[in-house]
């Protein structure tokens, strides 16, 4: 009976040990992410400053760098970084369903993760119109499964808790919102969210967050709004961004699909698929004429033109959201790392004030925020996520049921469009071309 006591106890405090040691792995992974993700943040802040002091020279000077970076970007992605290229989300997503470790570590290892941070910024540095929060989502992530080996993880664990805090924590710690960071994990990154693992996963959430604020400061991305809509006609602004959204988001998603499946028509297929490096460079030279027709105003994240913006204090063309969008597509396409989160909410910004401009009935702030919630949730279609960024990036919580409402909405409208949502079906891409046989 002592015997079976004692192993009793030496067994519960193996158990305890395997325990606290993998609570570590987590907490210690999300500190890291979150300190690489401040770091990246300020990196891409300053290669994207960098690049606006390019046009003050000459505004002709991007049609020579611009072609020429993007070509080197996607030859080194190819040659030492392949898995690291376009958004980051994806991979992640598609790293949760696949089961083999050689086939993760194709798109999540340190090594992708580097090449992640450096080609991004490389990215925006040369102007590239992308943003960094993607590929944090897929640099934390990689972070976290990277630390798998420290610990004695299950497959339940790996798959539920390592990737997806990582992901979330990056969310987190990118923009700056905890919370959206959450939401991102449970509505984006995996649709069955467990309860065994959403613990960890808020927890390392909350640790990557407090890391960014402790290095950053409290501060929102687009300042602080505190405009309202009022409960009568106004409301009607929700409804017509929403609408407007929705078809914008969706026919952007549709494209990205659509390419990605079947390649573009013509020439210009051919040159995609059989010279990649090439068409990166044909793409940089269309990134810089549309940078060139645009005053300069395409390039780099959008974050400074949404928030002149939702200032009142910008000086941009009508057309910006139309070409902020080609800008944004011609960068994605090209092959290179980086994300569409930040240009997609420049995007809507730059929708909502010109719909703003036929919709007197509502304050122009209100209707531009309503704008980029629409926009933004037409091209992820993931609508919690949506508002809840765009809350928290405007530190306006008065705003949050006409932000739903248009979120849903433009969802709604986005799916009738693109009935598959767009990481979804990027992930589905990556998962068959490094999926091993058997």
């Amino acid at each position: 009976m002592h015997d079976i006591f004692k192993t009793t106890l030496t067994r519960q405090a193996r158990l305890s040990a395997h325990v606290w040691q993998r609570r570590m792995v987590f907490w210690g992974g999300a500190v890291v992410v979150g300190f690489t993700a401040v770091l990246f943040s300020l990196g891409s802040e300053y290669a994207n400053r960098l690049f606006q002091r390019l046009p003050g020279y000459s505004p002709y000077l991007p049609l020579l760098v611009t072609p020429l970076g993007l070509t080197l970007i996607v030859a080194l992605t190819r040659r030492f970084f392949p898995g690291s290229e376009g958004s980051g989300i994806p991979q992640s997503m598609g790293a949760i369903a696949l089961t083999n470790h050689a086939d993760r570590t194709k798109v999540l290892s340190l090594r992708i993760a580097c090449g992640k941070i450096g080609l991004t910024m490389v990215g925006l540095l040369v102007g590239a119109s992308v943003g960094r929060e993607g590929p944090t989502v897929q640099i934390g992530s990689a972070i976290m499964y990277s630390l798998s080996r420290f610990a004695r993880f299950s497959r339940l664990e790996v798959e539920r808790g390592l990737i997806l805090a990582g992901g979330a924590a990056g969310i987190a710690a990118a923009f700056n919102t905890p919370l959206a960071g959450i939401v991102f994990a449970i509505e984006e990154l995996s649709r069955s969210f467990e309860e065994r693992t959403s613990g960890n996963t808020m927890t390392a959430v909350v640790i990557a967050g407090v890391v960014s604020l402790g290095c950053m400061g409290n501060y929102s991305y687009f300042g602080h709004t505190s405009i309202s809509l009022p409960l009568n006609l106004s409301w009607m602004a929700a409804v017509i961004c929403g609408l407007a959204g929705g078809l914008a988001g969706g026919m952007f998603s549709l494209i990205l699909i659509s390419v990605a499946a079947k390649g573009l028509p013509g020439r210009a297929g051919s040159i995609m698929k059989e010279s990649p490096v090439l068409f990166a460079g044909i793409c940089g030279l269309l990134l810089a004429l549309i940078g060139l027709a645009s005053g300069g105003h395409t390039y780099g994240t959008g974050y400074a033109e949404a928030r002149g913006i939702i200032e009142g204090t910008d000086n941009l063309p009508p057309s910006y959201a139309i070409m902020k969008m080609l800008a944004t597509l011609v960068s994605y396409l090209s092959g290179i790392p980086g994300g569409i989160f930040a240009p997609s909410l420049a995007i809507g910004a730059g929708f909502g004030d010109n719909l703003a401009g036929i919709m007197p009935i509502a304050p122009v702030s209100a209707v531009v925020i309503l704008g980029m919630v629409a926009y933004f949730a037409g091209v992820v279609q993931a609508p919690i996520t949506a508002f809840v960024i765009v809350m928290e990036m405007t530190d306006n919580h008065t705003m949050i049921l006409p932000l739903m409402a248009a979120s849903f909405i433009a969802c709604a409208i986005s799916r009738r469009i693109c009935p598959k949502p767009l990481y979804r079906t990027m992930a589905e891409g990556f998962i068959s071309r490094i999926k091993s046989p058997g």
